[in-house]
């Protein structure tokens, strides 16, 4: 194509992800749409977020991880859930507290996860591994060389986090945890 436009990229670039079934980096469409000028494409993905985040829409355009992706808006995935034939599958809170551990102190190596969480953990890693939400990130400069262990990409994009940067900070979580947790402990509420 000749002379490239924000609207005549912006139904190419929609087609690319909506093709592709999961995230396409912006050097990806970079080098897909070679002959378009790099601040163009980041226009019309813009102009894209605008679109599908003021329409009426059960899906939206984010970016999660180092790329750009469709997805179902938060309102409506108990719908796709409903409709779905397979399971919906929730991680252990074995699972989410190592994982959390990994994210927040990464890279961590085996011993100092269970040193935060007080319990063997290698089984738990090695299901976070399978799942491809951590992964080996190395090996830590001291005897015994013990690996060490940070996320993915793929953790991102479940997760909805353009970097790591954008994990909630630990005061965010205590006063999130507390606010849900109040009606538990609130007598007005029990009865």
């Amino acid at each position: 194509m000749g002379r490239w436009t924000v609207s005549s990229l912006k139904p190419v670039i929609e087609a690319i992800i909506f093709a592709s079934g999961g995230s396409v980096s912006l050097s990806n469409l970079r080098q897909t749409i070679s002959d378009a000028p790099l601040e163009l494409i980041r226009q019309a993905l813009g102009e894209l977020q605008d679109d599908y985040s003021r329409r009426d829409r059960g899906i939206e355009l984010v970016e999660a991880g180092k790329g750009y992706r469709f997805q179902t808006r938060q309102a409506y995935r108990k719908w796709i859930i409903r409709s779905s034939r397979k399971s919906c599958q929730r991680l252990s809170r074995a699972a989410l507290e190592t994982l959390a551990v990994i994210a927040y102190k990464q890279p961590v190596t085996r011993a100092e996860i269970e040193k935060v969480r007080g319990v063997d953990s290698s089984g738990t890693i090695r299901y976070l591994l399978s799942k491809n939400l951590v992964r080996i990130a190395g090996r830590k400069d001291v005897p015994g060389r013990p690996l060490l262990y940070g996320t993915t990409n793929h953790f991102l994009e479940v997760f909805q986090l353009r970097s790591i940067r954008d994990l909630p900070g630990i005061d965010e979580l205590e006063s999130g945890l507390a606010a849900r947790q109040a009606p538990l402990f609130d007598k007005k509420a029990a009865s």
